[in-house]
């Protein structure tokens, strides 16, 4: 596979495929813009090499068809300010109009494209909305690690009809940390796995397994592994249908020397809200008719120890409800750990994304991964559908 340095694109028409998916607040401010930052070493390259650069993306999920709220020119206006100068949203990403500005770019101009998403073609992964893409450019570069475990018109389709094809600046680096995370870490190595999503994450928490040395788990996905070994965990979450998967996972552990740790102790409430009345309580202890929703002190004060002795640490997924402030101590605990310590941290994106920005320790993270369902899935152990796509496109 290419990256962008490797190909010459001086004067080109150059496509670059960007995860520009931001959070809108009711203002349709955006909310954090680490993402269009993100691009920026890649847009500046192609800008300095004298392209023409346009520039395609989606935000949120109209569903194929056009919602004002979605249109991308919040995002230019940010991206505007970010490299000083003028830049305006097309009013489409296909169509006649569309190529006439292509073909009438100037070296070192910008043609930003409308929402990919407001087509059907897009998701769908049309041959015939993917070639249209494909006409604009001379050289295909996606730099979308956030979308690259989909397999879209914009990321996989079109490298059928561009000649040559790469990975942007941020994509390499998404990889390369991978690499140094699972690859080849520094050991000891901990894999912290939270959240609520358990038969999206247990596939990973598997693999983590094989190539771990110390594994924590805490958030939602604790109770389905707690009740797999007896526990009485009241209404906390649990996924029934994966309880005998966690049991096989205990008994692969215990088999391969890693270890695995869950909390001990738990914040619990009869309901999740922030005006419910809580208690710590060990987890044998669990009242019926309530539910764990964050992990207590004492498993905070034994997950840090775990992190303090690792030099390559990674996480997903938040260790409770973090955004309601009752129930959001263990996370916050967690991330203060882990920004604290001395080892290679990498936190793949999605809750605990936010939850790392809101407390502010995004700037002692060595590295927060800008797709959380890509990271996992590369965790998994799986092929992303765009990786792939940029490889095959390399051999041509």
């Amino acid at each position: 596979m290419k990256y962008l340095n490797e190909v010459d694109i001086k004067g080109k028409k150059v496509l670059c495929r960007f995860d520009f998916n931001v959070p809108l607040d009711e203002h349709l401010t955006i909310a954090d813009d680490r993402r269009i930052r993100a691009a920026l070493p890649t847009i500046n390259y192609v800008l300095d090499e004298d392209a023409k650069l346009i520039i395609t993306a989606h935000l949120g999920r109209p569903g194929g068809k056009v919602v004002e709220s979605q249109r991308l020119t919040p995002v230019a206006r940010r991206l505007s300010r970010l490299l000083d100068r003028e830049i305006v949203v097309e009013r489409d990403c296909i169509g006649d109009d569309i190529q006439y500005l292509v073909d009438n770019m100037t070296p070192g101009s910008i043609v930003f494209l409308e929402n990919l998403r407001f087509h059907k073609g897009e998701t769908e992964n049309d041959s015939s909305f993917a070639k249209a893409l494909g006409r604009y450019a001379d050289v295909y570069v996606d730099d979308a690690f956030g979308n690259a475990h989909r397999s879209h018109a914009s990321n996989v389709g079109i490298t059928k009809y561009v000649k040559e094809c790469c990975g942007g600046f941020l994509m390499k680096r998404e990889l390369n940390y991978f690499k140094s995370a699972l690859k080849k870490p520094y050991r000891p190595l901990v894999a912290i796995v939270g959240g609520s999503k358990v038969s999206d994450k247990l596939a990973a928490l598997v693999n983590l397994v094989n190539v771990a040395d110390k594994v924590i788990v805490g958030g939602g996905m604790a109770f389905t592994f707690l009740k797999s070994l007896g526990v009485e965990v009241g209404t906390s979450l649990v996924d029934e249908n994966l309880i005998t998967m966690a049991q096989k996972v205990i008994r692969k552990v215990s088999k391969s020397g890693v270890k695995f740790y869950l909390p001990i102790d738990c914040v619990i409430a009869q309901k999740k809200s922030k005006t419910a009345v809580t208690k710590i309580v060990p987890v044998q202890e669990i009242i019926p008719n309530w539910m764990g929703l964050d992990i207590g002190p004492a498993s905070i004060r034994l997950f840090s120890e775990v992190i303090g002795s690792a030099r390559t640490i990674v996480w997903n997924g938040p260790m409770g409800v973090f955004e309601i402030d009752a129930f959001s101590r263990g996370t916050y605990a967690m991330i203060h750990r882990v920004a604290d310590s001395h080892a290679l941290t990498i936190i793949g994106g999605g809750d605990t994304d936010v939850a790392v920005h809101r407390a502010g320790e995004t700037d002692n993270i060595s590295y927060i991964s800008t797709g959380g369902g890509a990271f996992l899935d590369l965790v998994e152990g799986k092929k992303l559908p765009a990786i792939e796509a940029l490889k095959k496109c390399s051999k041509r």
